[in-house]
């Protein structure tokens, strides 16, 4: 096991939307780069990286993956992410331990929303990267239209810095612009740089040499005074371009034809920041510093990862950013404040583990059984506890009702889907008291569905996914008297009780009110808990839909008692059946919950979003426009968004996002009330 200095350490997350072969892709680097045998298949399910049995049978990446390779001396980590929006929060994790990124973009659909978002991702975490537009060997496949939408999307600093020899069932080969030195074949054969292609490659090369030259002085002296750059000036400003963002190089191939991948290795070793080159966040008392990471330092190393393994349980996965890890050792969680004992070490390429004895800075591994840490927590030294800032994951936006399949299922379900949410930081549980339902929310449909299958698969807990109820509530809209007499003559003692009650209605959100008014002993005073107990089980079935009832003042003015039949049970029977009796004569409403909801779409799609709003019975608040988006603020019905995530990714093609907030109650509009009382007649039956 080689021990590799942090200069000599490639951190590289692959980005794209779905579909684009990056799992292909990564691939073809590892069989390129000798540390496969043989390239796998995405159909087939035999790749390194999509080995999940969910993602085996969806042909979907779910989950981030690390593959590990040597080239050129140096180690690459490369972690294939998923394109699918949905898993969203695996991106945001392997983005957060890489220093460099590589953007793929298929030659046939070019850029999509996927490529949008993770370029935005790779913005906001000023990340530099480079851009592989792959599938060249694919019908429709056109390099140059696809350069001309990066362009138009993301600027003139995404140069070429290769061009494609053919296309289609003609692509064979690269050029490389720097060189200008063709190659063809997997094997990346030396060629003559076809006649056809000299006019295009002298113009890409021309603009690529500018931009190289641009961020050193004396490059672009020497380049102004019509000086030739050497090969070393030209790689060496190139790469100090794209360390600082100012250029995005891109390169192209066919992952599954293999061609292109040895000069696409080369770039992410030539330019693509080293470990070294990162920077690390830490944080004490909630004030940030940004340290440089270093072998000689105390250790800090960020949980980015946890997975259950049906296997060897509970997996941990982490970067070291100062220090060292040693297998059987203890550390300190900096974030838990509790030591953690470490096992064996293991450095992961897809699901196979070879145990190291150690990882040094700029790495990243896995161990397996530790009892506290979880996703974003911090483990190092005891004496010097840094902590680093913990990766910001996305809100789930998407809702549904868990319900276990069998009674086996429904005892195993609660530490099942806490497992779960340990697993997936994007995902959290929680129960609706009001409708009796526990709700799992995610980022989308997909993510639950595969949530889903997981608990069955590693848990062996069936459930069966559900829209969830709204927690609707009953008021009444006046003021009503009820009395209520509970007499029973039996042999022996008989029941006495007798509670004259009154009834308002308080303002939105008041909750509920008992007050005792007996005046001249009607009820002796030790019976008034007793009514109040029995006001207080009653209003949690109304009279209209048996809603839980809220806002109204209940007092209790008077009544009658005998003193030998009546008792605390006789009293809590009559103070329930005179409010369902106050409940009927006070004109019973449904109410219904009102959500916040703050929906941020680009500005084209405004009109759409806000005319499908007014058929959910919302109201617009307002409008902040800026930077290309909208930001629509509105309240609207709960009932009306239960599935809104699924709406609004039809509606911009996956370009909005949402959040909702609960705000108030209110009356639920005549017509709509009339479906939901005959409904739920139906249901209680």
């Amino acid at each position: 096991m080689t021990q590799y200095g942090l200069e000599n350490i490639r951190n590289v997350v692959l980005l794209s939307h779905s579909g684009v072969g990056k799992t292909s892709a990564s691939e073809a680097m590892l069989f390129t780069a000798g540390a496969i045998k043989r390239l796998g298949k995405v159909e087939d399910g035999t790749t390194t990286s999509d080995y999940d049995p969910d993602e085996v049978k969806r042909q979907i990446s779910i989950n981030l993956s690390m593959l590990p390779c040597t080239w050129q001396g140096a180690k690459l980590n490369l972690l294939d992410t998923p394109g699918y929006s949905d898993f969203v929060g695996e991106v945001k994790a392997a983005i957060r331990v890489a220093e460099g990124a590589v953007i793929m973009v298929c030659a046939a659909s070019g850029v999509e929303v996927g490529t949008e978002q993770v370029w935005s991702y790779c913005e906001q975490n000023a990340l530099p990267r480079l851009i592989f537009i792959n599938k060249m060997d694919r019908e429709n496949a056109d390099f140059n239209k696809t350069v001309g939408q990066i362009q138009t999307k993301f600027g003139a600093r995404c140069q070429p810095l290769q061009l494609p020899i053919g296309a289609q069932d003609k692509f064979e080969g690269v050029v490389d612009l720097l060189t200008m030195e063709a190659y063809t074949g997997p094997e990346a054969k030396e060629a003559e740089l076809p006649s056809s292609l000299q006019g295009q490659a002298d113009s890409y090369r021309e603009k690529l040499i500018e931009a190289a030259a641009e961020v050193d002085d004396k490059l672009i002296e020497k380049y102004l005074e019509g000086g030739e750059l050497s090969r070393e000036e030209l790689s060496s400003g190139l790469r100090q371009a794209v360390i600082s963002g100012k250029v995005v190089p891109i390169l192209t191939g066919s992952a599954l034809k293999d061609i292109g991948f040895k000069l696409f290795l080369d770039a992410i070793y030539n330019y693509l920041p080293s470990a070294k080159e990162g920077k690390v966040v830490t944080i004490s008392d909630s004030t940030k510093k940004t340290i440089e990471p270093g072998a000689d330092g105390p250790l800090a190393a960020l949980v980015f990862k946890t997975s259950a393994d049906p296997y060897v349980g509970k997996l941990t996965h982490f970067r070291v950013y100062t220090g060292t890890i040693k297998s059987n050792s203890q550390v300190w969680n900096a974030t838990r404040n509790d030591a953690e004992r470490i096992g064996q070490l293991f450095v992961l390429r897809g699901k196979n583990q070879e145990p190291v004895p150690e990882l040094g800075a700029g790495d990243m591994g896995a161990v397996a059984k530790l009892t506290l840490a979880g996703t974003g927590d911090t483990l190092g030294s005891r004496e010097k506890p840094l902590k680093i800032a913990p990766i910001e994951f996305p809100e789930p936006a998407f809702s549904l009702a868990v319900h276990p399949k069998t009674k086996a299922d429904l005892d195993k379900l609660g530490a099942a889907l806490t497992r779960l949410a340990e697993e997936d930081p994007t995902i959290r549980v929680r129960r609706e008291p009001d409708t009796n339902e526990t709700i799992l929310s995610g980022i989308g449909e997909s993510h639950l569905e595969v949530a889903a299958d997981k608990m069955q698969r590693k848990f062996g807990v069936g459930v069966k996914l559900e829209t969830p109820k709204v927690p609707y509530k009953e008021t009444i809209t006046v003021g009503a008297k009820a009395e209520y007499k509970h007499k029973k003559q039996t042999g022996g003692h008989g029941q006495y009780g007798h509670v004259l009650l009154e009834l308002e209605p308080l303002s939105r959100g008041s909750g509920h009110e008992f007050v005792g008014k007996i005046v001249g002993g009607a009820i002796p005073r030790n019976y008034i808990p007793s009514v109040e107990k029995g006001v207080n089980e009653a209003i949690r079935e109304g009279v209209l839909a048996r809603y839980p009832v809220i806002d109204i003042k209940t007092t209790v003015y008077d009544g009658s008692f005998h003193p030998v039949d009546s008792s605390d049970i006789c009293f809590k029977i009559a103070g329930a059946g005179a409010l369902k009796k106050g409940l009927a004569e006070g004109q019973p409403i449904l109410l219904e919950p009102i959500f916040n909801i703050e929906v941020t779409v680009p500005e084209d799609f405004t009109g759409d979003i806000i005319g499908d709003l007014n058929t959910k019975r919302a109201r617009v608040q307002g409008m902040n426009p800026g930077g290309g988006v909208n930001v629509i603020e509105a309240q609207v019905p709960q009932a009306e968004i239960l599935r809104y995530a699924i709406d609004l990714k039809s509606i911009t093609q996956g370009r909005g996002s949402y959040k909702a907030s609960f705000s108030h109650y209110e009356e639920v509009p005549t017509h709509i009330a009339e479906k939901i009382v005959a409904a739920r007649q139906a249901e209680k039956g």
